[in-house]
């Protein structure tokens, strides 16, 4: 039996075992109970070991491929196609005596081949370790095929001795040094092109709704006064809004009055602008919600007893119609310029309060409507110290130019143009009342509305003037 076995060393082979998978090498020796096959491959990978040996017991299918030497130095492997066995036929492989029954070797044997694999012997790949083949037998009783024999289809082998541990990022990244990257990347560049993106690194980051060119909004001046020695203010559109003196306000007031925008009227729009900007501030809609009544907003309103006094009280009777919790400070309401604005916020049933210290400590916000301060000077302090230790923003109503006595406002509401404001009334806010054309062009004031489809409009002080 060994005589006839040895007629086969030195052609190739084609082995299927039941665990390892599909051997292809070259018979060196071959006994009844094993093979020695050299320069043997597992599963189309070089195998570490230049010989291996397959035990008869473990084979499964056993099939002769022709060798043919090329003349570049490389081996030319012709793989056979595996052929489907028929019911009831079987291939003995415990020794290779049963194979040399059925094919009798006369120099010309016929084997099914398909297309010839070229294996360049010096450019073979050495893994650290051969995997584990799949069986690719199909699960004849379910009709469903292994997941080794999908992985070993797909990606030529099973992947199971590749992803054997978890991939450490950080460890990996902190080998990756960028700034080494980019110095050596840079200093291939031109001078020029250098500089250039040195200058683009300097520049500040924008966001999605500003423009990477600065650019000065355009200016408009279409509002001029007789005399201009003050501060200028320009609006968002570029408008230019000059300030005004005392007696030129006290003009235009005291037109206003011949014309029929009394005082009583133009504390009503003023005091619905307030109300307007305050409800903002508290937060609008999220605050002031029908299914959100636990969070109403509470403004208090500090008030002095004058006409000052009354545009207050009347943006607490506007935000009280709003559903806000108000609360009016003043000291006295003995002045009729008080009493009928007082009466109508009374209805309201909203609170009204003459002393400093029954105020409330917490708050959403302040709104002041205080005079310029003379005979109450006093009371000034007290409202003050109180409204300085209180942490809601402060919302002045036409305060003086100089500021609020005392108390550091953040925003101020000034009506149809502004004085010549400190610093320490906050950010302005400009105020339609409506006035109409020929009511400036008494006063000597050339005027085109600057409010556009706004009733309040915010000023920034003009730093080109």
């Amino acid at each position: 039996m060994q005589e006839k076995m040895a007629q086969w060393i030195g052609y190739m082979v084609s082995i299927e075992t039941e665990d390892k998978g599909t051997y292809q090498g070259e018979i060196s020796a071959a006994t009844g109970t094993e093979i020695t096959l050299t320069k043997p491959f597992c599963n189309g990978i070089p195998c570490l070991s230049s010989e291996i040996i397959i035990k008869a017991e473990n084979i499964t299918n056993l099939q002769l491929i022709e060798k043919q030497e090329s003349s570049s130095g490389q081996s030319t492997v012709t793989v056979a196609k595996p052929i489907p066995k028929r019911a009831g036929r079987t291939s003995s492989c415990s020794d290779l005596a049963s194979f040399n029954k059925s094919s009798t070797y006369n120099g010309n044997h016929s084997f099914n081949k398909s297309k010839p694999i070229d294996i360049d012997v010096k450019q073979q790949m050495i893994f650290n370790e051969l995997p584990n083949s799949f069986k690719s037998k199909s699960n004849k009783s379910k009709g469903k095929w292994s997941k080794g024999w999908k992985d070993e289809q797909c990606f030529g082998s099973p992947l199971d001795h590749i992803i054997n541990k978890e991939f450490d990022f950080e460890k990996n990244l902190a080998l990756f040094d960028k700034q080494a990257i980019w110095d050596e990347i840079n200093s291939q560049k031109p001078d020029v092109v250098r500089q250039t993106d040195y200058g683009r690194r300097q520049t500040n980051k924008y966001r999605h709704d500003e423009n990477v060119i600065t650019s000065v909004p355009t200016t408009y001046r279409q509002i001029t006064v007789p005399k201009q020695e003050f501060c200028e203010y320009v609006t968002d559109e570029g408008l230019i809004i000059p300030s005004i003196s005392k007696t030129l306000r006290n003009k235009l007031w005291a037109a206003a009055d011949r014309l029929g925008l009394t005082w009583e009227r133009r504390i009503e729009l003023m005091g619905r602008a307030a109300a307007e900007m305050a409800l903002q501030l508290v937060g609008g809609g999220h605050r002031l919600n029908p299914h959100n009544t636990h969070q109403c907003p509470t403004i208090v309103i500090l008030c002095s007893a004058d006409r000052q006094g009354a545009m207050g009280i009347n943006a607490a009777r506007h935000l009280a119609s709003h559903g806000v919790n108000t609360i009016v400070y003043i000291p006295s309401a003995d002045k009729i310029e008080v009493k009928q604005e007082l009466a109508l916020y009374k209805l309201t049933k909203n609170k009204v309060i003459t002393i400093v210290s029954r105020l409330p400590q917490v708050t959403d916000l302040i709104i002041t409507s205080l005079s310029e301060p003379t005979d109450n000077v006093v009371t000034h302090a007290d409202l003050s110290d109180w409204a300085n230790n209180n942490k809601a923003p402060i919302l002045a109503l036409d305060p003086p130019s100089e500021g609020t006595s005392g108390i550091s406002t953040k925003f101020t509401l000034v009506p149809v143009l502004p004085l010549a404001h400190s610093p320490d009334n906050g950010k302005i806010y400009l105020c339609n009342l409506g006035f109409p054309l020929e009511l400036f062009h008494e006063v000597g004031i050339k005027y085109k509305s600057p409010f556009g489809s706004k009733f309040v409009i915010p000023l920034h002080p003009n730093d080109d003037a």
